[in-house]
């Protein structure tokens, strides 16, 4: 199960109801996993207040580094300090081994705990695995902004689920065999080479994408495609070219929504500039185009099962 907070949905200048970019994912397998996505001003006091311990995030990945993104690290980091935080952080963003030591090198204080820091490309339209473990993985892709941006990608690995109909069909037995089965992809059963799909039924693994500060753009389609969920950049109610911003209004994202094919649409990184009537608004003209959109607001949770 994988389990979404929406810690900040603001654009730029925070308000009084809406906080600066940060989402965390909750991640239950045998083990849980905790990744925050951007971390604006005052994301771990958000944290204290939605009943997630900062202590147990182990992964961050920044979108771009504008303050509203990013700001949260420096107290965030020297939090975890004082909590005599003993294992590793790591930090995924473009340039980041750049930004990251500038934060570390920030005021006196010395780390008990180890930082590491991992550039994500930011040029081009190829996707790129950054992340791998057991159970998910996380990729980028570059998207478009006024200074290197990136969108990410969670991705739970498939699964599959041994038919035993077919492995009678077959007149195999259960046995050692099918661990290296499930590992390899392929194994011998006296004497004859058995594939995984040959007993077996692929259960797709749940995909989310978070953009970021986004124009609409085709490596946003790439990498969203299919996806259960696409979290987007909706700053604006209608874009007006004489503001001249590398974002996206709430019609141009449910364009892009519908052209990957998702199952849901969330839009966030909201202008401060709207009330309530035009956030209410802002859904109902996403919706016209892409009718599963939702409008996200701070604190709100999702639960995504397969």
């Amino acid at each position: 199960m994988l389990k979404i907070t929406f810690l900040g949905t603001v654009s730029g200048i925070p308000t009084k109801d809406r906080n600066h970019s940060a989402i965390i994912f909750e991640y239950f397998s045998d083990i849980k996993s905790t990744l925050l996505f951007d971390c604006g001003e005052g994301t771990q006091k958000q944290l204290m207040m939605s009943g997630i311990s900062f202590m147990d995030v182990d992964n961050i990945f920044i979108s771009h580094w504008h303050a509203d993104h990013f700001a949260g690290l420096i107290p965030l980091i020297q939090t975890m300090n004082m909590e005599k935080r003993k294992k590793e952080l790591t930090i995924y963003g473009p340039e980041a081994e750049r930004f990251v030591a500038d934060i570390i090198d920030l005021g006196y204080f010395g780390l008990r705990f180890p930082i590491n820091a991992v550039n994500v490309p930011f040029e081009g339209d190829e996707i790129t695995k950054i992340m791998d473990s057991e159970e998910f993985e996380v990729l980028s892709i570059p998207t478009l902004h006024t200074v290197p941006s990136v969108a990410y990608c969670f991705k739970e690995k498939d699964r599959w689920g041994i038919d035993l109909d077919k492995m009678k069909d077959l007149g195999l037995k259960r046995g050692s065999w099918l661990e290296k089965l499930k590992k390899q992809g392929e194994a011998e059963y006296r004497g004859k080479k058995i594939k995984l799909s040959d007993i077996a039924n692929r259960k797709d693994g749940l995909k989310v994408v978070y953009t970021g500060d986004t124009k609409p753009c085709e490596t946003v389609v790439k990498i969203s495609k299919d996806s259960d969920m696409l979290i987007h950049d909706g700053t604006f109610l209608e874009l007006d070219e004489s503001q001249g911003k590398y974002h996206a209004d709430v019609a141009e994202a449910a364009k892009i929504a519908k052209k990957a094919d998702v199952k849901e649409l969330i839009l966030t990184h909201l202008s401060r500039r709207y009330n309530r009537d035009d956030v209410k608004e802002m859904e109902e003209r996403a919706k016209k185009v892409f009718p599963n959109t939702k409008i996200a607001h701070d604190f709100m949770k999702v639960e995504l099962k397969k």
